[in-house]
């Protein structure tokens, strides 16, 4: 058995399946759809027509993750529309230092020792070694004009209509080295807005609305993959008590 020779193949049959089973459970599947969606049965009617032959057959195999996954997609598209006109508004919570003790890391192998960090070590994103997060955060250790910076939480998050969104970063540099001392930065490995899902996008974008709209001079959010991006974006960005 060990070996791998306890059982040998003395010949073998193909079929060839002319019909699949299918469910035989009926399914409201307009009403399920306008229900989860919150649309009229005319509009989940429209847009189901709009699906093609061969995807739509697959409501014939696995209803209920077809009625699921519809309704995942159709809430998500909504969620995105209404992404341009959300708004904040400023409350009297705060956030206090515990949010950097309450969550434990204890995967030490890939930790970095950071010199500038809030905390002793960064556990940074991503499997590779010299992953984005890991060599933004070298980066930032070695450059005279960081003073300070912070890996944030997951427990810091900003709710948008797509759910919670974590930041990456936070980091304060020295006054007078660059235009603005603090910064939120979004870290990526890839720029181009054709490899981040809809949902992430539309996160990201409401990110930038809450720290570019609210903010004060000081404050402004932006996306980058690399330090040195985010160092040339800065100095590109004009400076905002000079534009008012």
């Amino acid at each position: 058995m060990k070996a791998g020779s306890g059982f040998v193949s003395e010949s073998r049959q193909t079929y060839t399946l002319t019909r699949g089973e299918t469910s035989q459970v009926k399914y409201d599947l307009i009403g399920k759809i306008s229900a989860g969606t919150h649309l009229t049965r005319r509009t989940v009617v429209k847009i189901l027509k709009t699906i093609q032959p061969a995807k739509f057959k697959m409501y014939q195999y696995n209803p209920e993750e077809f009625i699921s996954k519809v309704i995942k997609l159709i809430n998500e598209q909504k969620a995105t529309m209404i992404v341009d006109d959300i708004t904040y508004n400023e409350t009297e919570g705060r956030y206090d230092s515990s949010i950097f003790t309450l969550e434990k890391n204890h995967e030490f192998s890939k930790a970095y020792r950071a010199k500038k960090n809030v905390q002793d070590y960064v556990f940074a994103d991503g499997s590779a070694e010299k992953s984005v997060e890991r060599k933004f955060a070298e980066d930032m250790d070695l450059d005279d004009k960081v003073a300070v910076y912070a890996k944030l939480p997951r427990g810091f998050q900003i709710p948008t209509p797509v759910g919670n969104y974590a930041p990456d970063w936070a980091i304060a540099f020295k006054k007078g080295s660059v235009k603005h001392i603090y910064f939120i930065a979004e870290t990526k490995g890839s720029l181009s807005s054709m490899d981040l899902r809809p949902i992430e996008q539309a996160k990201i974008k409401c990110a930038k609305k809450l720290f570019n709209e609210m903010s004060t001079t000081d404050v402004i959010y932006e996306q980058v993959d690399s330090f040195k991006s985010l160092l040339d974006m800065m100095n590109e960005i004009p400076d905002k008590e000079n534009t008012k």
